[in-house]
Order: C-alpha cells, then sequence, then structure tokens
C-alpha cells in the first residue's frame, strides 16, 4: 500500500518559488489581498491499494464495492489499472477452450484423458448443468458458455492447478475462475446426488448386499466404511495446537461392491487428527440411531438361523456396535477370529479402491488445497458425485486405482457395546463353519 503526504504551508512562510497551494488560495479569494486565517498544517493521507485487473474483470459493483471499504476510518482507493487483462481479450483466439476442445472432440481417447470422463457423460452432464450455468451476452462482452465454465471446472479437478495457472490456461480473470469452479461445483452437485446418490432404501440395501456376497462372500454386508484427511491450508486466524499449517476436512463415505460411494458425510475441520469419534458424526448418528432404513434382520446363507443384522465392514479405527464391524485385535488370535479378519477385510477393500480411484482421477487431493473450507467442502462433494457418475457410465480405469494418496483418520476408539461384539462373534463362527467358510481362505489367513 503506497501513502503519499502532501503539507500545506503557513501562509507568512516565503517560498523560494512559487507554490501551487498559494495559486489556489489566491483564486478562492473573493477579496484582492485578503489572507488565509491562521490554521495547524492540514494533512492529507490518500491510500491507495492496487490490486492485478485480471483478478476483478468480472466482479459485480457490489462485489467490487465491499472490497473497496476496509476500515470505518480510512478510505481506500482502488487504482484499476484495466478494465479487462489485455491478455483476456485474445480468449476466443487463443485460449484453451477454444483452441482445444473441437479437436479433442474428434478423438475420444484424448478427450477422456483430457476431460477425465467419455464425450457422452460429459454431454450428459452438460445438459445437466446447463440451465444453470447459461448466462446472457452484454453489450461489453460475450458471456462464457456453460461448456467453457464446465471444462475449467473439470480441469481444475482433475489437476489441482491453481486459479493463477488456469488464468494463463483459459485466458480468464483469476477470480472469474474461482466463482466459475464454485459455481459449478455446488450445481453438479446439486443437479447429479439424486442421479447418481440417491438416499438408499431397503431395496437398494438389498441389491449392495447382493453384491458384497456375489463379489467378496460376505454376506449381509451392506457398505465398506473409511474415512480420509483432505488436506486444507490452514484458515487465518485459527489456533492449532500444533504449528501445522495443514488443516484437515474430514470425508467419510459409505461404498457398495461397485465401488460407487452410498452416503458421504464432509466436514470436522483441525490440524491435530484427534477426531471425535465416527458415532459422533452425522453419518455415525443416521447409522447408530437407525435412519438409514437397514433392512431386517436375516438369517446368513445356509443356515436356518438366528438371524443377524445387516452389517457395514470397517477398519480397527471404527468403533463396533451392532451394525458396524471391525476385526478381531491382533492379539491371541483363534483360527475362528483369524478366518473373520480375512474376510472382513476382503470386504473392505472396496472402499480402499473406490478412495484410490477417486484421488487418482481428481487430482485436486493430491495437495494440500489453498481454499476456504466451505469451498473445499463445495469440491469434495462435487468430486464424489462426479466419482459415482462416471463408474456408472463408463466404468473403471485401472490406472486411478493404483494409488491412493489420502491418509486415513486416527479416530479415537472406545470399546463397543457387548451387542455389537455378539454380531461379531456370530458372524465369525460362520465363517469358520462348514455352511460359510470359503476354500481360499485358510491359505491367505
Amino acid at each position: 500500500m503506497e501513502t503519499r503526504r502532501l503539507e500545506g504551508k503557513w501562509e507568512n512562510e516565503e517560498p523560494d518559488t512559487e507554490d501551487p497551494l498559494d495559486t489556489i488560495k489566491r483564486e478562492m479569494d473573493p477579496v484582492p489581498g485578503a489572507a488565509f486565517p491562521e490554521q495547524e498544517p492540514q494533512i492529507l493521507q490518500i491510500k491507495i491499494k492496487e490490486e492485478e485487473s485480471d483478478s476483478e474483470d468480472h466482479l459485480t459493483s457490489n462485489e467490487r464495492a465491499s472490497a473497496t471499504l476496509t476500515d470505518a476510518d480510512d478510505v481506500v482507493v482502488k487504482k484499476r489499472r484495466q478494465w479487462v487483462q489485455p491478455m483476456c481479450y485474445q480468449r476466443f483466439s487463443k485460449g484453451q477452450f477454444h483452441l482445444l476442445y473441437g479437436k479433442l472432440r474428434k478423438n475420444p481417447e484424448k478427450f477422456f484423458a483430457y476431460i477425465r470422463m467419455s464425450i457422452s457423460t460429459f454431454d450428459e452432464l452438460l445438459k445437466l448443468v446447463h440451465p444453470h450455468l447459461h448466462r446472457m451476452d452484454t453489450n461489453m462482452r460475450q458471456a462464457i458458455s456453460p461448456a467453457e465454465r464446465l471444462v475449467v471446472t473439470l480441469r481444475f479437478l482433475a489437476t489441482g492447478s491453481t486459479f493463477a495457472a488456469l488464468h494463463y490456461q483459459f485466458l480468464i480473470g483469476r477470480a472469474t475462475i474461482g466463482m466459475i469452479v464454485r459455481e459449478t461445483c455446488k450445481t453438479i452437485w446439486n443437479v447429479t446426488k439424486d442421479l447418481v446418490m440417491p438416499e438408499p432404501n431397503t431395496e437398494k440395501w438389498m441389491k449392495i448386499s447382493e453384491g458384497f456376497y456375489e463379489k467378496t462372500n460376505f454376506p449381509n454386508c451392506i457398505g465398506a466404511l473409511d474415512g480420509k484427511h483432505i488436506r486444507v491450508t490452514r484458515p487465518p486466524n485459527t489456533v492449532s495446537k500444533s504449528c501445522s499449517k495443514i488443516f484437515f476436512t474430514v470425508l467419510l463415505a459409505l461404498v457398495d461392491s461397485s465401488y460407487c460411494f452410498t452416503c458421504i458425510d464432509v466436514g470436522a475441520y483441525g490440524s491435530d487428527g484427534d477426531t471425535s469419534g465416527f458415532f459422533k458424526s452425522n453419518l455415525g448418528k443416521m447409522v447408530n440411531e437407525g435412519k438409514l432404513n437397514f433392512p431386517s434382520n436375516k438369517p446368513l446363507p445356509g443356515t436356518k438361523g438366528p438371524a443377524l443384522p445387516y452389517v457395514i465392514v470397517a477398519d480397527e479405527a471404527f468403533g463396533i456396535s451392532t451394525n458396524v464391524m471391525r476385526p478381531y485385535p491382533i492379539r491371541n488370535l483363534t483360527g475362528t477370529k483369524r478366518a473373520f479378519n480375512y474376510r472382513l477385510t476382503r470386504a473392505r477393500r472396496m472402499v480402499e479402491c473406490a478412495f484410490g480411484i477417486l484421488a487418482n482421477k481428481w487430482r485436486v487431493f493430491h495437495s494440500a488445497i489453498q481454499l476456504n473450507t466451505a469451498f473445499v467442502d463445495d469440491i469434495i462433494k462435487c468430486a464424489c458425485v462426479l466419482h459415482n457418475l462416471v463408474l456408472m457410465r463408463d466404468g473403471i480405469v485401472f490406472e486411478d486405482s493404483i494409488l491412493d494418496p489420502l491418509p486415513g483418520v486416527p479416530w479415537n476408539v472406545v470399546r463397543g457395546p457387548n451387542s455389537g461384539m455378539s454380531v461379531r462373534d456370530a458372524y465369525a463362527q460362520y465363517f469358520a463353519s462348514p455352511e460359510g467358510e470359503v476354500p481360499w481362505q485358510n491359505e491367505n489367513m
């Protein structure tokens, strides 16, 4: 911020040269020869705040006004260099969207590599978001099309590039790109969540259970559960127990046997990793209070009883309950307990693969996201529904599931209720029985 001081002179001072202020005084004095009364020297402070013009080339008048006012005692005059950064005028001739989009549509493989989805899936998504992203052209400029807005957002999610880097690629102002990405992420979540992540009913849970039994030989399983830390640069004016500049927002996800997210829960920021536990999260409360429409208890295949509850498989970081199973502790494992741990781990791999696919397709999660936490929540929810949409329409790309760079969540685990332990014991007995064992489990335990 540049500060300039303009000091007035005493009238009885004799300047070496003609002072411009004296000239102004003479012109303002209605009586020739009249003098200004004695007064203290006046100081005029002008604070000029300069910013890159391309950071606000599409801001509304209200947003510019709010950006101009700071303290009530200070008047901040924002010096604008240009209305639009000159480079942005070349968007239609040199911007990445206008150079590549038409050519990529003629090459499906290149299109998939660039957009992270097939042409048909992209067109379906564009049709859904188009009414919400369409803007009218004005006399001042031509509006950014819904297709370009969608491509900019998908490239941000696919690469994790900064808004400044995307500015140079698409020749759109940085602030405009930020607004486009956030608005498009919210729109994608709103228009696709009921299509690709609907709230499960009893029939849906039973279908998921059939998929788990077919692929993992784990009966009555309605999902694999895990939580991951999404790294976020620490927001300003926040206090942490550690000196870390990285905060986390937690993504809790329940996954089906096709690696699709059935339910997600986003939130719980913090840099210390001491989350308050799964059963205190929104998803955990719904599971524990029976609000997810789980099917009624059912006998395991090949048996006449007793009827056992449908369960979610998780790792040792989660607590155990009637509907949430975790492995036995590794100390003093018997053959029956080893069989249960093997079968549970085999089913739980679905959620690990799902997170691997998510993070490697949408690489914005490979590094700390330098945005506010509410914006990050919108990005996470958008990426999760895009994950489901692409899996349902285009299937799995093997390279996307090789690596899972997302750190796990170190929950504070408490001892589970006796009802949960008795359910786990019943499943363990079944997996060690002739009705429930699989031929290869003894070789892999």
